[in-house]
């Protein structure tokens, strides 16, 4: 018996060993960890939070009042039950969040040899119609001032360069042209020159087959956070261009630049809504039947991204400052929804997000 017992043991501690190395480089959804505890576990979880920019102290590996303190911030920014103590849920929330940091990071390093993150055509205005007419320039396509509005003149250069280089003659930066640009001013490596094919633009070439696409295709692959896109107001006919900043449940975006927060504005009378809207969303060409509410929200524009401010827009009160762009002159993030999206705060479905879907997606099939 005392020779069984002993085997038993050994296999028992061999079993929880594996689960120990299992679990020494992320923190396991199924643990639950909260105020008094203490092991790498902990040190694991303070240091996610503070790249998420909830914890401002150096990981000690307890969990004391400042970590129960950022668990609570972090659930409520995100919607979640406010206990501060971090279990399964709040663990994949943090799991995702870091995922999704680090997909940013590896995105930024790809868009600065391709600055041409959105499709850019006639009426548009900001800082990529400003490097996309520095460019033309120098290829010798472009001899007026730099402006920063894609007009009768940008158009005219960037025809001109499609029909020098045998691409299809549409006046729009679409990926294809977008590439040729890259590709003449020694932008792009070799694997990434194949994009650009004398085939010409694929958004001219072949219709899209579907626009209502699903959140978690949009999500995940197409407008994932740190991306750039064009938002199209179907009823008005106005574009601004957008960056994704936060939101897992649909889209947190940001305007990019204070003229992109004026045409915004104007395109809800002058004044912040949460009235929903039908809007395209082109990413890359790629364009989506979606929903935006015209209320921007829990943010301060004059402080830093990410920390604790005492006064946030929307009537959010104190709390992290969701504002990551400055100087477009807006307080905060507004929603865009998408087929099957859901809001922050309830983790449901919207009906009336999901009734302007239906009707940009049916304003899309009879227009694109």
């Amino acid at each position: 018996m005392r020779k069984g017992k002993k085997a038993f043991t050994t296999v028992i501690a061999v079993g929880m060993s594996a689960i120990i190395f299992l679990n020494t480089n992320t923190v396991s959804a199924s643990v639950v960890l909260k105020k008094g505890m203490e092991g790498s576990a902990v040190t694991s979880l303070q240091s996610n939070l503070k790249k998420l920019g909830f914890f401002n102290s150096n990981p000690t590996g307890y969990y004391g009042d400042i970590t129960e303190t950022a668990v609570r911030n972090l659930q409520r920014e995100y919607g979640y039950w406010i206990d501060g103590i971090a279990g399964p849920e709040t663990l994949n929330l943090v799991d995702k969040l870091i995922r999704d940091l680090d997909n940013t990071s590896s995105r930024a390093s790809a868009e600065m040899a391709n600055p041409y993150t959105t499709t850019l055509k006639k009426g548009m205005r900001g800082d990529l119609v400003t490097t996309l007419q520095n460019d033309l320039k120098s290829l010798g396509f472009f001899n007026n001032e730099v402006t920063g509005y894609f007009g009768d003149v940008t158009e005219t250069a960037v025809k001109n360069l499609q029909k020098e280089y045998g691409y299809w003659i549409d006046g729009v930066v679409g990926s294809s042209t977008a590439g040729l640009i890259n590709r003449l001013l020694g932008r792009e490596t070799a694997s990434n020159q194949d994009v650009a094919s004398r085939s010409g633009d694929v958004r001219s070439e072949s219709r899209q087959e579907s626009y209502d696409l699903s959140w978690s295709k949009v999500n995940s692959q197409i407008f994932t956070i740190g991306k750039v896109a064009t938002v199209y107001d179907i009823w008005s006919g106005k574009s601004f261009n957008v960056k994704r900043t936060y939101g897992y449940n649909h889209a947190d975006c940001e305007t990019l630049t204070a003229e992109d927060t004026r045409i915004m504005k104007e395109i809800y009378g002058g004044q912040w809504s949460w009235d929903r809207r039908p809007i395209i969303l082109d990413v890359d060409g790629t364009k989506i039947a979606a929903s935006m509410a015209g209320m921007p929200h829990a943010g301060n524009e004059s402080a830093a991204a990410n920390t604790y401010v005492k006064w946030r827009s929307g009537g959010y009160g104190a709390g992290t400052n969701l504002d990551t762009v400055k100087g477009n002159e807006m307080d905060g993030h507004f929603d865009i929804h998408f087929k099957g999206s859901k809001t922050h705060g309830t983790n449901s479905v919207n009906s009336a997000h999901q009734k302007a879907i239906q009707q940009a997606n049916e304003w899309a099939k009879n227009n694109y």
